[in-house]
């Protein structure tokens, strides 16, 4: 391929691996935007429409660890175009879904498309770039990665505001259409023939059967009840699976998942950071769309707009943060990050139905500056203190714990939104008596506007009291978000102790008087 392309093959083949986070990004950040709309299309509450993000995050984790197997059986060129194809086949799909269901199962195969070619980029990139270049080239291919974020909210918000959801999903198989046909030229094929290598099929199913059974126990347990047999069942074979999964890796000479990379102190931690930091980045993206869009009352495309700002001073952060993170350690920019994700989440706390736009983005932006400060120091650091053989199995772990991190965030904060919206629902349901002064006036100022409007007598008192328990919803909606918020804010506090544990704790060698010694 260089003798062919010359020394520009190297950038050639990285932006067509590239093209499929990019796809990603932009596929997950448009659906989000269309969550709302979803939920009125098919008449679904948050306990269903969460799959929608659910199963997409969860799908691309268990699918990752298929990488290097289908990479040996049958080469890069083959694996990504086949699983570009699962992609834009669960993309078509998606739009023309009927039910809600359709909707969940389409996002699914996109998520096993995306997740078997997703860590081809990082390997192209130690392959085709030298070790003097691999920095440069890494922080290039992130600011191309975020742009799907800065851009994906806004254009899904149009899509949505200018046709319909479906379009959504249509709009998702153009990135990797282009991917394909660049593919076909730039992705290298496969070497030789050779017999197809074994693969762990058992750990396979295991870890599939856990995160599937965990995450509809989660998901299931506000509807059935948490205490109902079939939830039971459900965590029972999610924690018994989850267990076996780790006993057949430790003893198993394939594993598709090395678990003997956790006993290495500072990569744990760099694991659990890493797991709080997708909470929050997958848990904001799917939170903020919807609180405005449900609670202030956007519309989608303002509501993508509203996620603009923070992209671009992200893609403004990334290599100063980069640069920083050569210089500074990395767990005192882990820290930083840390600390002002949680206070931008303290800050969304205040947002209520009249908070200004700008002030709403500033808070975002915040976020996104701890974001970028934590984003190119968790790789290295987690990394730094394994052994050369064991590489390429630790960023593997890493890559997957951390959408592990991101598919379980989803579901548990749809979890406790529903549970807050439900408690401050009956809270303040209770407090509508005729006995109260703020209901009476509420309806008094109403029932005087509905009159001048023509409403007729006999339709007032239904109005009415369908305004009433709107606003009961809204406001109980809004201390619901405000909860949720916190619970983020609390968990980047918390995840300060794990980042603490990065630090190196052998001194650093004193420095001897070698001169005067030896002149003695």
């Amino acid at each position: 391929m260089f003798a062919r392309f010359g020394p520009r093959y190297r950038f050639y083949v990285t932006f067509t691996a590239m093209l499929v986070t990019m796809a990603t990004a932009l596929t997950a950040t448009m659906t989000n935007v269309a969550i709302p709309v979803i939920m009125g299309a098919f008449g679904v509450g948050q306990d269903k429409v969460h799959w929608v993000s659910t199963g997409f995050i969860a799908a691309m984790t268990i699918s990752m660890l298929l990488n290097d197997w289908c990479v040996r059986a049958v080469g890069m060129r083959v694996t990504y175009i086949g699983a570009m194809l699962v992609f834009i086949f669960g993309g078509i799909m998606g739009g023309l879904s009927s039910t809600i269901d359709l909707v969940i199962l389409s996002r699914t195969l996109q998520g096993l498309g995306a997740g078997v070619v997703q860590p081809l980029m990082m390997v192209l990139v130690l392959q085709v770039f030298p070790v003097e270049w691999r920095g440069r080239a890494m922080a290039l291919t992130s600011v191309g990665i975020m742009v799907a974020p800065a851009v994906g909210p806004a254009f899904g918000g149009v899509l949505l505001d200018a046709f319909n959801w479906q379009y959504v999903f249509f709009m998702s198989t153009v990135v990797p259409l282009v991917g394909i046909f660049l593919a076909m030229i730039f992705m290298p094929g496969r070497e030789r023939v050779r017999e197809i290598p074994a693969f762990d099929w058992t750990g396979l199913v295991l870890i599939t059967l856990c995160i599937f059974c965990s995450l509809t126990g989660l998901s299931s347990g506000q509807r059935e009840g948490w205490g109902s047999p079939i939830i039971s069942v459900l965590f029972s074979v999610g924690l018994v699976s989850g267990a076996a999964f780790i006993f057949w890796e430790l003893k198993t000479e394939t594993p598709i998942l090395q678990v003997r990379v956790f006993a290495n102190r500072k990569f744990t931690a760099s694991i659990i950071v890493g797991l709080v930091l997708s909470l929050g980045f997958y848990g904001s993206s799917y939170l903020v769309p919807l609180f405005v869009q449900t609670v202030q009352g956007y519309s989608p495309t303002r509501s993508g707009m509203l996620m603009i700002p923070g992209g671009i001073l992200m893609i403004l952060a990334l290599p100063i943060a980069g640069r920083l993170a050569d210089k500074v350690p990395g767990y005192q920019m882990t820290l930083f990050g840390l600390v002002v994700y949680a206070i931008s989440s303290l800050l969304m706390m205040q947002a209520s139905t009249d908070t200004a736009f700008w002030v709403f983005a500033s808070w975002l932006m915040l976020g996104r500056i701890g974001q970028a400060a934590m984003m190119p120091t968790l790789l290295v650091t987690a990394v730094a203190t394994l052994k050369p053989e064991m590489l390429s199995q630790g960023a593997g772990a890493l890559n997957f714990m951390r959408n592990l991190g991101g598919a379980v965030g989803i579901n548990v904060i749809a979890v406790l939104l529903g549970q807050r919206t439900a408690f401050f629902s009956d809270a303040f349901a209770g407090l509508q008596t005729p006995d109260n002064s703020a209901t009476q006036q509420f309806m008094s100022q109403f029932g005087y506007l509905l009159g001048q409007l023509g409403w007729s007598f006999e339709m007032m008192k239904s109005g009415l009291l369908y305004l009433v328990g709107r606003s009961v919803y809204i406001q109980a909606s809004m201390m619901a978000f405000k909860d949720l918020f916190l619970f983020v804010a609390v968990c980047f506090f918390l995840a300060v102790i794990p980042a603490l544990l990065m630090r190196d704790r052998r001194p650093k060698p004193k420095s001897r008087p070698v001169l005067a010694a030896r002149t003695s």
